[in-house]
């Protein structure tokens, strides 16, 4: 099971990636509890076709939100909601979230490590209701106990409460959406109306979003344009070759090809760089 081999979250990824494209559903996600419980956050989600995201607003949220969910989800029990504008009048919090999201049909389903409640798993529906099936709720659940031991078991610490949300980025491309710190982007290519996001641990992720974008999600101390096509990290910028008036290339950590500097970057690399 990929679950327990590859890294945590990359797995997860994958996973709810798999099930959905599986299960004909339109979104699936992960959501995790800061650790006093008071606050939770949508930390994975993959979502079909053009079904809208919604992990990048689900960041630092009062439990609050979802509290008739909450109560559930704390006695280890799934919940399987038909049609989400059936539901008491003490959901009518979370079912006006449901309903902002455009879900027609959802299923929950706790994350739980040695008792404790950590998460919650769930699928989407948002084109049609659907009645869950009893095999569908028990996959859900062996796919949470999975992520339970793989994200919190075998020594796994849970993110320290003081790294804030808000220092995440998310990449996106063909559903699937994936954290990453600012600091483990290297760089970014423009690649026609998508990035490449080159990361440190050597791999490119394609996202779906234009360069553009990218130069206004990226905290400005370390990113800088370094070509009309390029944004460098400083922090992963090994070596700058001027050995031609013409052409500079800048080697980074992690990417194996040099990337050219235009001449009217030449300046704001220099004073990065202290050239």
């Amino acid at each position: 099971m990929s679950l327990l081999k590859l890294p945590a979250d990359d797995a997860i990824s994958e996973q709810l990636a798999y099930m959905g494209e599986t299960s004909d559903i339109d979104r699936a996600w992960m959501i995790e509890y800061r650790p006093d419980m008071l606050r939770l956050r949508n930390t994975h989600e993959w979502c079909r076709g053009q079904t809208e995201p919604f992990v990048a607003e689900l960041q630092d949220v009062p439990t609050t939100l979802i509290a008739w969910l909450h109560r559930f989800m704390v006695k280890g029990q799934a919940v399987a909601i038909h049609d989400v504008n059936d539901l008491p009048r003490t959901a009518r919090v979370i079912q006006a979230e449901f309903q902002r999201q455009g879900n027609k049909s959802v299923l929950s389903v706790p994350v739980s490590h040695d008792g404790k409640l950590q998460g919650i798993i769930g699928f989407d529906t948002t084109v049609r209701h659907r009645h869950w099936s009893a095999g569908e709720v028990g996959a859900l659940y062996q796919c949470a106990n999975l992520i339970g031991q793989a994200k919190y078991g075998s020594g796994r610490t849970r993110v320290p409460p003081g790294n804030p949300a808000a220092s995440v980025v998310y990449l996106s491309m063909r559903g699937v959406v994936r954290g990453v710190q600012p600091e483990a982007i290297v760089g970014v290519r423009s690649a026609g109306n998508y990035s490449e996001i080159w990361l440190d641990d050597g791999s490119m992720v394609l996202d779906s979003r234009a360069l553009g974008v990218w130069s206004t999600l990226l905290p400005e101390q370390t990113f800088f344009r370094v070509h009309r096509t390029a944004i460098a990290n400083a922090l992963h910028v090994m070596d700058v070759d001027r050995r031609s008036v013409d052409r500079w290339l800048i080697r980074m950590r992690a990417v194996d090809e040099t990337w050219p500097v235009s001449r009217s970057y030449r300046k704001p690399l220099r004073e990065r760089m202290g050239i």
